[in-house]
C-alpha cells in the first residue's frame, strides 16, 4: 500500500531546493532582510539597500555570499555567510550571519536544506568549523540547532564595535 501522501486528494508537498544567489534575486534579499529585521524588532536598524546588497554580493571582489530556499519556485528562505579563519585549526571555516526562513515555509524543511547545503560547503571546500550566533530568545532557533548537533557554546560572548566606535577607536591609530 502506498503512504497516505500518495492517496488521491492529497497533495506532496515539493522538497525544499537552494542554489547560490545571483544578482537577478537582489529584491529578494532586501525583501528577506527586512523581513528578518522586522522578526528580530530591528526594522529602525535597517539601512541597507538592494544597491548595496548588490555591490557587496555580486561586486567585482564579494567577501560575502548568500543562498536562497525554494518550496517549489517560490522564495522562501536565505542564509548570508562568509568565510572565517581560525588560528588554531590553521584553516578557513564558514560564519553564517544571517538565516532566515519566511514564517509560512517553516516547518517544511527550508532551514535545514541552507544548513546543509552550507555543511556541504564546509565538507567540499576542507573548511575547519561552521558557526553562527543566535538571539537568547529565540528558543525555536536555539531548539532547531541544538537538534542538527549544534548546542549552544555559552563560553564565547558575542562582542560589537559600531560605526561610532570604530571611527573614535580609529582617530588613535599612530
Amino acid at each position: 500500500m502506498s503512504p497516505s501522501s500518495d492517496r488521491p486528494g492529497r497533495h506532496r508537498r515539493p522538497k525544499p531546493t537552494t542554489r547560490p544567489a545571483t544578482p537577478d534575486d537582489v529584491e529578494i534579499i532586501a525583501d528577506f532582510i527586512r523581513s528578518l529585521a522586522a522578526y528580530e524588532n530591528l526594522s529602525e536598524k535597517m539601512v541597507a539597500t538592494p544597491e548595496a546588497y548588490a555591490a557587496a554580493f555580486f561586486g567585482d571582489n564579494p567577501r560575502v555570499f548568500c543562498e536562497l530556499g525554494f518550496i517549489g519556485d517560490k522564495p522562501a528562505g536565505i542564509a548570508v555567510w562568509f568565510y572565517s579563519f581560525s588560528t588554531f585549526l590553521g584553516r578557513h571555516g564558514l560564519y553564517l550571519e544571517d538565516i532566515f526562513v519566511d514564517p509560512a515555509a517553516r516547518g517544511q524543511g527550508v532551514g535545514k536544506a541552507l544548513f546543509a547545503r552550507l555543511a556541504r560547503r564546509c565538507v567540499d571546500e576542507g573548511l575547519g568549523r561552521f558557526e553562527w550566533t543566535v538571539l537568547d530568545w529565540n528558543k525555536s532557533a536555539i531548539g532547531f540547532y541544538a537538534a542538527m548537533g549544534a548546542p549552544l557554546n555559552d563560553s564565547w560572548v558575542p562582542v560589537r564595535m559600531g560605526r561610532e566606535a570604530i571611527e573614535k577607536l580609529a582617530r588613535e591609530c599612530p
